[in-house]
């Protein structure tokens, strides 16, 4: 019967969302949401007032097993169909442990890597919640895509993620070429929490002169753990991520003893940015970390770091994960594939 529920909401949805835009605000049973000068996406709109009449999809819970358990449930809802040449899961050392890892085959023979971080507040996701943008990446960026399922709070509370994402860029270093992948080609991305880890990686390579990413990908990125930006007061309330669901994801997150200024959790605050390698920032005009993704873009382009920045302004915060159910967020996600992979194609072809 659960199956049954589940494929008939599915159906539902995909003919509400097939509506004209005007349709699905009216549906949602509130005027057009508009903050900042921005107005929501109605799709968004809508895809938000479902999942309120469906009893709400939170992503705190009592207990971060049952929060992982209920994001997965929610990402895996709407599967999507995205075949590639090959993708195959196996373990890699990082450090005194092992990491489960999945690699998503490019057809294009010498193609570069990407090595890529999910988000989910450190405390949340897998392989699998960010198995269908992966594949997204994988094809329309045209290059492989190395996910890392790096160790989760609270069990393995800071620094332990970030030693993960930097055990495992090394090790993507070194065996890039058994992949398939161009060696030359190495880059480093990821969603929120991910999208933090990746400017870890970035910044660790820049400082200590180690396998250094060629470009980095950053979506939504948490950089700044420091200060409340603007963006943060405007939308935490409300929006998929809040404020409340941010305190919880840090209250499992830091360790004893950890400071808010470590470039490790607020990149933001790294002192000189100029080493730190190209970089594709990507950011949602109704995202609490809207305006510190900005400013970290703002900070490598005054640094002198061939920065491009997007804002999506009628989106929110972990559109990544709604590419299921959502052809607007599936849209923009090709886009931002196509136009990362433009991105370091004319990297490449400079002098």
């Amino acid at each position: 019967m659960r199956s049954l529920a589940a494929s008939v909401e599915r159906f539902a949805l995909r003919r509400l969302l097939q509506l004209p835009a005007s349709w699905q605000a009216k549906i949602s049973g509130q005027p057009a949401i508009q903050i900042d000068g921005l107005t929501l996406h109605p799709e968004i709109q809508l895809l938000l007032a479902a999942w309120k009449w469906r009893g709400g999809a939170k992503l705190r819970a009592d207990t971060p097993l049952a929060a992982r358990a209920s994001f997965r449930a929610e990402t895996l809802r709407h599967p999507i169909v995205c075949e590639l040449k090959s993708v195959s899961d196996f373990d890699i050392p990082a450090g005194t442990n092992r990491l489960r890892v999945r690699h998503y085959g490019c057809e294009a023979e010498g193609a570069p890597l990407l090595v890529y971080f999910h988000g989910g507040g450190f405390v949340l996701g897998d392989l699998d919640t960010h198995d269908a943008p992966c594949r997204l990446l994988c094809r329309h960026a045209a290059m492989h895509v190395l996910a890392i399922d790096y160790r989760l709070a609270p069990e393995h509370p800071f620094p332990a993620a970030t030693g993960d994402a930097i055990a495992a860029f090394g090790w993507a270093a070194r065996h890039a070429a058994e992949l398939g992948a161009d060696p030359s080609r190495l880059y480093v991305g990821g969603d929120s929490a991910g999208g933090n880890l990746a400017t870890v990686v970035a910044q660790h390579a820049a400082s200590t002169g180690g396998p250094a990413p060629a470009a980095q990908l950053l979506i939504y990125p948490c950089v700044d753990l420091v200060q409340e930006a603007r963006s943060i007061q405007l939308f935490g309330t409300g929006l998929v991520l809040d404020g409340e669901d941010r305190a919880w994801f840090m209250g499992h997150y830091l360790s004893a003893g950890a400071q808010r200024r470590d470039v490790r959790l607020s990149p933001l605050r790294v002192d000189d940015a100029s080493g730190l390698c190209p970089s594709f920032i990507v950011t949602a005009g109704f995202d609490p970390l809207r305006d510190e993704g900005e400013a970290y873009a703002c900070k490598l382009a005054q640094a002198g770091v061939r920065t491009l920045l997007r804002r999506y302004d009628g989106f929110v915060h972990g559109f990544l994960n709604m590419v299921g159910p959502s052809p607007a967020s599936r849209d923009i996600v090709i886009e931002i594939a196509a136009a990362f992979g433009a991105f370091v194609r004319d990297l490449q072809a400079e002098p």
